[in-house]
């Protein structure tokens, strides 16, 4: 590198490390990696050749590493003790000596093959870090907003500097949005993908129902109150079985709360979706009755399918 090159390729090293985040010795370690990779595919396979590149100036240097021994049996990986003490007075016998190689067209080239290197790095060290800050939101709810919406429906959405996509499969029937609106969205499974990161995001999952109740309701919150299960058909209505092992607890109460302020956060949230609380039992007959609540319900018969009656539709099939 020539030194006005070298000192705007150290510069485009510190600016990468301020915005980036990444550390310029590891920038460094890639490229030198990568140009001796590149010497030696150039020049051959040689494992005693060593490519460095100065901390301070940039300056790129190619060494050949020799051992010191007493009688050289290989030139190309060995030197004598003599020659080594000429060049180097401190040598001794089990030494490495670095012996710079003139390679001033390699040297030359070295600029333009590390502005490549460093591009793929940052490629990489950001791919990893959306795959590192996804992972870190995984399997929870988020606030998101809302960017735009494509002609097929998917939801474009920034979620603390990230972007990201919800297909139009995983949103409610109520869901209708403007650019810059607040939302909040269940952020699934994170797969680090060859190309990019792969993540699933809904406003359709049962699981966006079930975090929003525990983040307006602190007794499901602390495990005060379960949540053993939801039934949900997103946009148009939901229920929502919970139970507590405090018998003092009004469940359904607590759950809806004064003037029915905690429920119609959930309810707002999502479009105006109706949401009903039932309470579980352990008795399926009063877990029935609870469920079609208000309803009056006479009586409530359980019909077990026979196993004889499974089998023949199984063969139907």
């Amino acid at each position: 590198m020539k030194g006005k090159d070298q000192k705007i390729f150290l510069e485009a090293l510190d600016e990468l490390e301020k915005e980036k985040g990444i550390l310029k010795e590891e920038l460094f370690e890639t490229i030198e990696t990568a140009l001796l990779a590149a010497y030696k595919k150039n020049y051959g396979e040689r494992d005693n050749v060593k490519v460095t590149i100065n901390r301070n100036s940039g300056d790129v240097k190619v060494f050949s590493q020799k051992k010191i021994v007493e009688v050289v049996e290989n030139p190309d990986d060995e030197i004598s003790l003599e020659d080594a003490v000429s060049l180097k007075k401190r040598s001794k016998l089990g030494d490495i000596l670095d012996l710079e190689i003139n390679a001033e067209n390699f040297k030359r080239n070295a600029i333009q093959n590390a502005k490549q290197i460093v591009v793929q790095k940052v490629r990489e060290c950001e791919k990893r870090n959306i795959f590192n800050r996804f992972k870190e939101i995984e399997n929870t709810i988020v606030p998101a907003n809302v960017r735009k919406t494509d002609e097929k429906g998917n939801l474009y959405v920034d979620i603390n500097g990230l972007e990201a996509i919800i297909p139009a499969k995983e949103l409610s029937a109520s869901d209708s949005f403007k650019q810059g609106d607040r939302i909040k969205v269940f952020v699934g499974e994170v797969e680090e993908n060859t190309k990019f990161t792969k993540t699933f995001i809904s406003r359709k999952s049962e699981e966006l129902l079930r975090g929003l109740l525990k983040l307006e309701i602190p007794e499901i919150e602390e495990g005060i109150i379960e949540i053993k299960n939801i039934a949900r058909e997103a946009g148009s209505r939901a229920k929502v079985a919970v139970y507590s092992n405090d018998e003092n607890l009004d469940v359904k109460g607590a759950c809806i709360g004064k003037n029915g302020l905690r429920i119609q956060s959930v309810i707002d949230e999502l479009g105006g979706e109706k949401i009903d609380i039932v309470l579980w039992d352990e008795d399926i007959k009063e877990f029935v009755k609870n469920s079609l609540n208000p309803a009056q319900v006479l009586a409530v018969e359980i019909v077990e399918e026979k196993k004889e009656d499974k089998e023949n539709e199984k063969t139907d099939k």
